[in-house]
């Protein structure tokens, strides 16, 4: 299951996307964005974001 980040916590500070491995986080209507579709599950970016604003879908 892909990881999800909370639109309502993001604070678009884009510290997640340069560690995603395969580049499913991208930026949308000012906040960062995971495409389920891509994402590995790894886990990489949850422990990168200074709010804790990414988890487990």
């Amino acid at each position: 299951m892909a990881h999800k980040i909370d639109s309502g916590t993001c604070i678009n500070c884009g510290a997640c996307e340069p560690v995603c491995p395969v580049t499913a986080i991208s930026e949308k209507d000012g906040k960062r964005v995971i495409d389920a579709g891509t994402c590995v599950d790894c886990g990489a970016c949850a422990g990168t974001c200074p709010v804790s604003a990414i988890s487990k879908a």
